[in-house]
């Protein structure tokens, strides 16, 4: 709210001082004769003053004359008038030192946006967290700990909390103390054994007694004590006083009639007619659709109703219009309910009473985060006090009487009043409130208690108002439940005695019953209403969370105890499962398609599953209950789910449960007595809820064992299920969990396609890894139950007559309501079910759970590597929250880490852990089984050197329960009889038809596998019924296995088939002997398999081909500067051919002009050395000295980082992350190329069709833009808009390699030979500076190919020279602001950006950079160039050239001779001083490497001799540089240097310096000063770091312009540091060796003297700015990055709100903080820019790249358009995390925060946006990116 203005005006002061005067009256009466007077005394107006002036007389009441016990140094005047009493305490460091006092919580309670820490392996449950400074305090090491942002303020820190962790945390400030553990313990046991109260007391304030054994307690006078009491209960009377009247409901569907209006209840006794009206905030509308609302509907400007949306959203209401016009304000009303915004018409005068509200809770907030001295405690313990009495002086205005009000609850204190009312507040209040009872929370165990009673008490109510009215959800009272219901001793107190879960299945059931009435759920339900999926209830969204208030309820160990010994809890629980019994039936579309889908089954699945959790943690409650509880909990089951199913009346839904029937079934020579269902033509549902309880009851298999049954006076599990019900009802329990089983097998088969898409969704659910082990696997094990329980002969027929085989399995292979495939598919289905039943053990031996997740691991793993997020997906839920999951993956996988950009962690299967995967796994498919059969055959292929190895399978091994007889349903007949006409079958069709039936192979698998199995188990009993049961034609399975063992169609089995049939001969030799055959040795080899051989070769030959192909089109899209080239061939005769032209495909050639596709962008990624900046200076110093060597910040560090690497680096990041600052850039245009070329002629027709694409497709964010001239290169997709020549003419001139000395007097001749110029001189500035004005970009007498006549091939080459011109001139001319230099005025000749320093220089610079700290040893910089970019500065060289010609057309030589003469004159100091040319510009203010690249382009015969003078020309400025920087410097902050190492290069470094100033008088006695306080060491070495990348770049210029004769020589010695090698390469003598070079000298003292005697010197300032000469880095971004949290108030502050944005955006080049896609600082004045765009602007000028905080990803932007980009940050596992959803721990990874530097350092960001947007046809805007 606007009002933070004046805390604790002058008035208070005087009650402090207690002013005789003034203090005629009590202050509390006082305080109440404001509050109720002030609404009419302020004209209902609520102002910043207001406020303070309430808070001034809650205050002054509430300490009375003790102000000086709760404000340091009150003696001085109030140090605060903006601040609240927790602050001005804090800032007088009065709660800087945490108290440590054993036992006691830490409670720090978390503020939105703050971080808070997880972890699995020390929590109890998932809502026990940590705060930072607990989290690092404590060791956590190889523990599984994640990281979240609190969204909402109000939770807290678990620290000290004795029922949070598993064993004590041993935190320094929070001690463990031992006697809470007992003293809970002791709780805990005393209110299990007590019987609960027939009617619950809650506690009240006298109940809960003070803290005891608390060290920092303070004496409290009693009278202080009494008006603390008073006031807060005052207080809190005031404000539920006012919220009597305050309604429930926030929105209208029809505003009221004025006159309804004028009756609404009000505190208002004069009844007047002001009213207010109120916009309440929600989750469902937009910033932008509610300022244009109140823009329309109010008269405030648009600036006016974004400051109100942003007061809504933060406030979570405001008063928008104040009027007594209730007519405009109900047609007002009515605009905003029109687009669904809660809206209210309220007198104003409840309204202020409202906000006046509002101030006192956030007044008790301050009191709960304040202390009295040093006690912290008793302000808590007051109010805690107060809230737990109940209300006085109920406001004799309140239309209610407070006793009436509250049904249900006996003596409601003001708790439950607030409790209950919490839902009339709006967000800001809400949250105040929620933070005030946490913090209550942590005062002791008691007091937790007694919050959590009252809140029992009123559940109910506060869920209706959570599930019916309430706007607002996440801010809801509801969600304190999770603070109170996971704690195991208060859910133990309240299910006890506030009987809260069977309060809450009834909400359940009356919810879902849909019993609503009047915005209230009936209390109790009427358990004989319907469900009905199609109501309101089911397509809420809200039922999730009253779900899991269960879940979290019964969770806990002590309320386990409870369910399990009394039996009301198992009653209520099956009666409430009942109601969700079959709900939502599926009935098979026979004929037609559905005609209308219906996605109920959604709603209804989201329900089930919810339920579904509840029962896994109901059923493993009864681990705890003896037998005979868990005996009759089965029972209780049973009993219900035969009530539901079995009995008949007339208010059963037939659709639902249709009615029992039986038939009888003979299959075999038995007839069975089975019930009669037909899958295709019955009603099934998915959601049988009382079943999967059965299963999880009757999972309890070591409670189920025979000899725990006997003490029960039972004998078995058959004994158990039937003592009270009889076979058939047990068949008919059964029947439909497998119901089910048949229609997921038919609708995998493709029966129920004309069910359409609804049904297909339910299957997938249903059978979802994450979900299915609570329904299908449950399905499945009650199946397996009854394999136990009752005969297998019967179940099995069941299983067939359900799955409609019975006749299958006795011959016949046609089916009436089947075709083949249908069948087959069906066979599969069922032998599936029935290996599953058969053969998976983890509930029937109670598996732990540990076991059961590392079966899980291994056997997702077995089909390959896979990431964690994949093997999450493969494995059940349950088991990945558990704390043992990631330890047992770390025992049986191994991890391998990430390299690359694009790379992600992965784990791999140990070897020793594939013994133990089974390929029949049931959660296996059967491609995956496929898949694990091939990896395991091969595995053993190589172990045991077998050509065809068998998988044997293990033994079950159940050695004790009630599935001990499992195995011996191998004994079956009618299983004998499955596998017989299952091979007989197939073997028949086979012959027949002469080839395989569909899925002949998986169901022979399949059987193949069961009868391993059976062998395994019961070899004995199965060979006898293999040989002695006689089926069709008289054959026994013996038989058909020898048949079947060299069948021609089926060799694959031949070894299976071997294992058997040996295994059945062990114990029937005679009879297996007599029938085997054995076929002829010399069998001709198979005709398949030479089929198969050929097929091999032709797709081998296939793949050769392909790869060639690849090999030649390798062009490689990612990278940006592309390493491939044509190859560059000396042949002279023929046409040199460069490759062909990506439009056209002809040859590039001689024949016909054509370029390089180029970008030319504004950038300002060069940098100056920070001027007054020490550390960089430093840096300087200790540069290592060769930058063409890998920098050590490089090398592999290993991922995930060591604890002590994370502990390491917690404190290394600065303010603003150690970024550099973005004012020392130089701002220049840098062109790249991305190698591939077109014909000028193609390019132009190119350009065309983009044009016509943005015509065609007006509404889409193009990647490049037109009036830009972008295009996007049709190959490679990236970003151009210029066109480069590529040179073909002749060679360039012969390099002059006379002596230095020689040159000169040479050149002085040739001077003195010519004629004065005045054309040239004509084109020079007049500044004196002796640049060119045609180099410029705006020059005036430029004109385009159109204009000029010229011969066509110049024609050409001229069309290309104006696409650079063109874009060079608009970015010089929207660039003047960024430009230093002094420039003609635009519309002049010479006016902008001067092309060789500022473009071909600023390239070559840029490329230079870009290579520092990479390199490989005997290559130099120039080596690491790739040929396109050699061509690329001979394009830009060959421009320069020809701009040279287009003013010297009517000379022979085009002006060369000319321009190298004005050079030469330029440099030699003899020349540029004489009469006839006026240098008057020092040349040590010149770039000298922009002197080299002129020369490049008009001279290039004279570059070694120009590379010496502007060499020398850079090692005098570099001292005049270093003067100015050391001169401000102190040479205590910088590194020692010990002795010099550069003696061979530098020489005399003094005489060298002080021979450079000592022109001018004040700079010689600057340089005196510094060489003295650094020493020559020193000074050398920044010499030496200052002057090597101009070597480096000379070196790439010089081998772009003579490819040969700058070659690295092979002899060069790699042990030489850089600057000596480069010396060498480029023949410069050093400046060791100039006492012996005249003519540098008198050069060098010529530039010195005119400098030193120049304006320039005159001060510091000098005009030389040394150039930033290390490896260029980005921000430095912390190693984990939660360490970004630690400080966030410092190192993420946004300048312009002043606030730590929710959403932070890092600038990762200059390391500021800014606000990301937030309403608070976009610049509405500027297109609605986002703080990103805006900071942008200013910081990098054309590109941006952000690290976006919570985001967790990278965000490019470049000119209006961006693109995300992944992080840098991988979690643990090696994943990308976006937006922290999973919450893991995330730390930097190297190589791909390399990537990132690799894309910004090749000014690769346009294109990279450039492809993003190619690949998408989006429209603009964030909604797209």
């Amino acid at each position: 709210m606007s009002a933070l203005s004046s805390f604790f005006p002058a008035k208070l002061l005087g009650s402090m001082h207690s002013n005789p005067r003034e203090r005629q009256t009590d202050p509390l009466s006082r305080l109440r004769f404001t509050l109720e007077t002030m609404p009419g005394s302020k004209k209902y107006n609520f102002t910043s003053t207001t406020r303070a002036e309430i808070l001034a007389e809650l205050y002054d009441a509430f300490w009375g004359p003790y102000a000086h016990l709760f404000l340091p140094n009150s003696n001085s005047s109030l140090p605060f008038r903006n601040a609240a009493l927790h602050e001005v305490q804090a800032a007088a460091g009065l709660s800087k030192d945490p108290q440590v006092a054993p036992g006691r919580p830490c409670g720090h309670i978390f503020k939105k946006g703050e971080s808070c820490f997880r972890c699995k392996d020390c929590a109890l449950d998932d809502s026990c967290v940590l705060c930072s400074r607990c989290f690092e305090a404590t060791e956590h090491t190889d523990h599984n700990v994640s990281f979240f942002i609190a969204q909402q303020s109000g939770g807290c820190c678990d620290c000290g909390d004795v029922e949070a962790w598993r064993c004590p945390i041993n935190c320094p400030y929070h001690p463990h103390s031992a006697d809470n553990a007992e003293h809970i313990g002791a709780f805990e046991t005393n209110t299990l054994l007590n019987t609960p109260r027939a009617h619950p007391k809650t506690l009240t304030g006298q109940d809960v007694p003070p803290v005891n054994d608390y060290p920092f307690r303070v004496h409290v006078p009693p009278d202080l004590r009494d008006s603390m009491s008073r006031t807060i209960g005052y207080a809190i009377d005031f404000v539920l006083d006012t919220l009597d009247t305050s309604p429930d409901e926030t929105f209208m569907v029809t505003p009221p009639t004025e006159a309804v209006l004028r009756l609404q209840p009000t505190g208002d006794p004069l009844m007047h007619d002001q009213f207010a009206i109120v916009v309440w905030n929600d989750d469902k509308h937009s910033f932008d659709e509610v300022i244009e609302l109140l823009h329309d509907i109010t008269s405030c400007s648009r600036d006016e109703a974004a400051h109100i949306a942003d007061r809504i959203d933060k406030q979570g209401r405001e008063i928008i219009e104040m009027s007594g016009n209730l007519t405009h304000l109900l047609d007002m009303a009515r605009a905003i309910a029109q687009i669904d915004l809660g809206v209210t018409v309220r007198r104003a005068y409840d309204t202020f009473r409202e906000q006046v509200s509002a101030v006192v809770i956030e007044w008790l907030l301050d009191l709960t985060r304040s202390r009295l001295s040093t006690d912290a405690l008793i302000l808590r313990e007051v109010l805690a006090y107060e809230l737990l009495s109940p209300r006085k002086n109920a406001s004799t205005l309140s239309a209610n009487d407070p006793s009436r009000a509250l049904p249900g609850v006996h003596d409601p204190t003001r708790l439950d009043w607030l409790f209950l009312y919490h839902a009339r507040l709006w967000k800001r209040p809400r949250l105040n409130l929620k933070e005030i009872y946490a913090s209550l929370l942590i005062v002791s165990h008691e007091h937790k208690l007694a919050i959590a009673s009252h809140f029992a008490s009123v559940y109910h109510r506060i869920i209706d108002a959570y599930l019916l009215t309430d706007r607002e959800a996440e801010t809801s009272i509801k969600y304190f439940a999770l603070q109170l219901f996971t704690v195991p001793s208060v859910s133990l107190y309240i299910v006890r005695h506030h009987n809260i879960v069977s309060r809450l299945l009834s909400v359940i059931t009356a919810f879902f019953t849909n019993q609503i009435a009047e915005k209230r759920i009936a209390f109790p339900p009427n358990p004989e209403a319907e469900i009905d999926v199609d109501t309101f209830p089911f397509k809420s969204k809200r039922f999730m969370p009253v779900f899991s208030d269960l879940r979290y309820l019964c969770h806990n160990a002590p309320v386990q105890e409870l369910i399990a010994h009394n039996r009301e809890f198992i009653v209520q629980f099956a009666q409430t499962c009942q109601i969700f019994m079959c709900i939502n039936p599926n009935k098979r579309a026979a004929s037609s398609h559905v005609e209308y889908e219906t996605d109920a089954w959604i709603s209804v699945f989201n329900v089930t599953l919810s339920l579904s959790r509840v029962i896994k943690i109901y059923g493993e409650a009864f681990s705890k209950a003896t037998v005979g509880e868990l005996v009759a909990a089965i029972d209780t089951v049973m009993h219900h789910i035969l009530k539901c199913i079995a009995i008949v009346d007339d208010r059963r839904d037939q659709a639902r449960f249709p009615p029992v029937a039986f038939h009888y079934v003979v299959f075999g020579e038995t007839t069975y007595k089975i019930i009669e269902f037909d899958v295709m033509d019955g009603s099934i549902s998915f959601h049988h809820s009382l079943q999967w309880l059965l299963a999880e009851l009757f999972k309890h298999v070591d409670t189920l064992d025979e000899e725990s049954l006997r003490t029960a006076q039972y004998s078995s599990l058959r004994d158990v299920c039937l003592r009270n019900v009889n076979e058939g009802a047990l068949l008919t329990v059964i029947d439909y969990p497998l119901r089910v089983l048949a229609m997921i097998a038919q609708i995998r088969t493709g029966l129920w396609v004309r069910n359409g898409f609804a049904i297909r969704g339910q299957l997938l659910h249903y059978r979802d890894f994450m979900l299915r082990e609570l329904c299908y696997d449950q399905d499945l094990f009650i199946l397996q139950t009854a394999l136990v329980v009752l005969d297998p002969n019967t179940v099995l027929v069941s299983m067939l007559d359900r799955f409609q085989l019975p006749g299958y399995f006795s011959g016949a292979t046609l089916h009436p309501s089947y075709d083949t495939s249908h069948l087959s598919g069906m066979v599969e289905e069922f032998f599936y079910v029935l290996i599953t039943i058969l053969t998976e053990t983890a509930s029937a031996t109670r598996m732990e759970l540990s076991v059961a997740v590392r079966r899980e691991i291994v056997h997702a793993l077995a089909v390959g590597p896979c990431s964690f997020t994949d093997l999450v997906k493969r494995v059940a839920e349950r088991m990945v929250d558990d704390v043992c999951f990631e330890r047992v993956l770390r025992e049986v996988a191994n991890f391998k880490a990430p390299e690359s950009m694009a790379d992600f962690g992965t784990y791999e299967l140990k070897d020793e852990a594939f013994d133990e995967v089974n390929p029949f796994f049931y959660h296996y498919t059967r491609n995956k089984r496929e898949e694990v059969e091939v990896v395991l055959r091969t595995r053993l292929k190589r172990k045991l050197d077998v050509q065809d190895p068998v998988i044997v399978p293990k033994k079950l091994n159940i050695t004790k329960g009630p599935f001990v007889t499992l195995p011996s349903a191998f004994e079956s007949e009618v299983l004998v009889q499955i596998f017989f006409y299952g091979i007989y079958n197939l073997l028949t069709l086979t012959d027949a038809t002469d080839a395989a039936p569909p899925s002949a192979e998986a169901i022979l698998d399949q059987i193949l596998h069961l009868i391993m199995v059976a062998l395994v188990e019961r070899p004995e009993v199965l060979s006898g019924l293999a040989v002695h049961k006689i089926f069709e034609e008289g054959k026994n399975l013996v038989d058909i296995l020898c048949a079947f063992e060299f069948h021609e169609k089926y060799p694959t089995y031949r070894a299976r088939v071997k294992w058997v049939l040996d295994h059945i001969a062990e114990h029937q030799r005679d009879e297996v002997d007599s029938r085997r055959s054995l076929p002829n040795s010399h069998e001709v080899e198979n005709p398949n398999s030479a089929k198969k051989r050929a097929a091999k070769a032709r797709q081998e030959a296939i793949m050769r081909q392909m790869k060639a192909q690849q090999a030649q089109v390798a062009f490689n899209f990612e990278d940006i500067d592309d390493d491939e080239d044509e190859d560059l061939t000396d042949a002279p005769d023929a046409p040199v051919s460069y490759g062909t032209c990506i439009v056209c495909q002809e040859e590039l050639n001689g024949t016909k002009s054509f370029g390089s596709l180029g970008f030319v962008q504004p950038s300002r990624q060069l940098r100056k050395h920070p001027d007054g900046y020490q550390s960089y200076t430093n840096e300087a110093m200790t540069c290592p000295d060769s930058l063409d060597r890998l920098s050590a910040l490089v090398q592999d560090a290993v991922f995930p980082p060591t604890s002590a690497e994370v502990k390491k680096s917690k404190r290394m990041h600065s303010t603003n992350f150690d970024a550099f600052p973005s004012q020392f850039t130089r701002f220049g245009l840098h062109a790249s190329i991305c190698s591939h070329m077109m014909h000028l002629d193609c390019f132009t027709v190119y350009s065309a069709s983009i044009r016509q694409r943005h015509r065609n497709q007006a509404t889409r964010n193009h990647p490049e833009s037109i009036p830009r001239k972008e295009y996007i290169c049709p190959l490679c997709k990236s970003l151009g808009n210029v066109i480069l020549p590529v040179v073909i003419t002749t060679p360039p001139p012969e390099l002059n390699n006379l002596a230095f000395p020689d040159w000169v007097r040479a050149a002085g001749i040739s001077i003195l030979k010519s004629k004065p110029d005045p054309v040239l001189e004509s084109l020079q500035f007049r500044n004196g500076t002796g640049e060119f004005v045609f180099w410029a970009a705006q020059d005036s007498a430029y004109q385009s190919h159109l204009r000029v006549v010229d011969r066509p091939d110049s024609a050409e080459l001229h069309k290309m020279v104006d696409t650079v011109i063109v874009v060079a001139k608009n970015i010089s001319h929207q660039s003047r602001h960024l430009r230093e230099r002094t420039e003609p005025e635009p519309g002049e000749r010479g006016a902008g950006m001067y092309l060789p320093e500022e473009l071909v220089g600023y390239s070559v610079s840029a490329l230079e950079v870009a290579l520092r700290g990479q390199g490989t040893p005997g290559k130099t910089v120039a080596d690491m160039i790739t040929d396109p970019q050699y061509r690329m500065i001979r394009g830009l060289l060959t421009c320069l050239t020809k701009l040279v010609s287009l003013n010297f057309k009517h000379r022979a030589d085009e002006g060369r001779e000319a321009v190298r003469q004005a050079i030469i004159k330029r440099l030699l100091p003899e020349w540029s001083r004489t009469s006839f040319t006026s240098f008057s510009h020092p040349l040590l203010l010149r770039e000298p490497f922009a002197l080299l690249v002129e020369t490049a382009a008009v001279a290039p015969d004279m570059l070694k001799h120009i590379l010496i003078l502007t060499y020398y020309a850079h090692l005098a400025r570099a001292v005049i540089g270093l003067v100015y920087i050391l001169n401000k410097s102190r040479s205590s902050a910088t590194p020692a240097l010990d002795s010099r190492k550069y003696e061979d290069l530098f020489g005399d470094t003094r005489m060298f310096f002080m021979s450079v100033v000592r022109h001018s008088p004040i700079f010689e006695q600057a340089a005196e000063g510094v060489l003295l306080s650094f020493g020559e060491a020193r000074i050398e070495q920044l010499l030496y770091s200052f002057t090597l990348p101009f070597l480096r770049r000379a070196l790439i210029l010089c081998r772009a312009t003579y490819p040969n004769a700058f070659a690295t020589p092979p002899d060069l010695d790699e042990s030489l540091c850089e600057y000596r090698r480069l010396i060498r390469i480029l023949d410069i003598p050093p400046l060791a060796q100039l006492p012996n070079q005249d003519t540098i000298q008198n050069a060098l003292s010529g530039w010195c003297a005119h400098y030193g005697h120049s304006h320039a010197a005159s001060q510091l300032n000098c005009g030389v700015m040394l150039e930033y000469s290390s490896v260029y880095r980005l921000a430095r971004l912390p190693l984990v990055l939660d360490h970004l949290y630690l400080d966030q108030e410092k190192t993420m502050t946004c300048a312009r709100c002043n606030t730590v944005p929710l959403d932070a955006a890092v600038c990762l080049f200059c390391g500021t903080a800014v606000c990301f896609q937030s309403h608070c600082c976009m610049d509405f004045a500027n297109q609605s820019r986002g703080e990103c765009n805006v900071h942008t602007r200013d910081c990098s000028g054309p590109v941006g790249l952000y690290f976006l905080v919570k985001r967790c990803s990278l965000l490019y932007l470049y000119a209006n358009n961006g693109a995300f980009g992944q992080s840098p940050y991988l979690d643990v596992h090696g994943e990308v995390d976006v937006s922290m959803r999973r919450g893991r721990r995330q730390y930097l990874h190297r190589a791909r925060w390399e990537d990132v530097h690799k894309t910004w350092l090749n000014h690769g960001i346009p294109t990279l946006i450039a492809r993003r947007l190619e690949g998408t046809v989006d429209s603009g805007g964030w909604e797209t990116l």
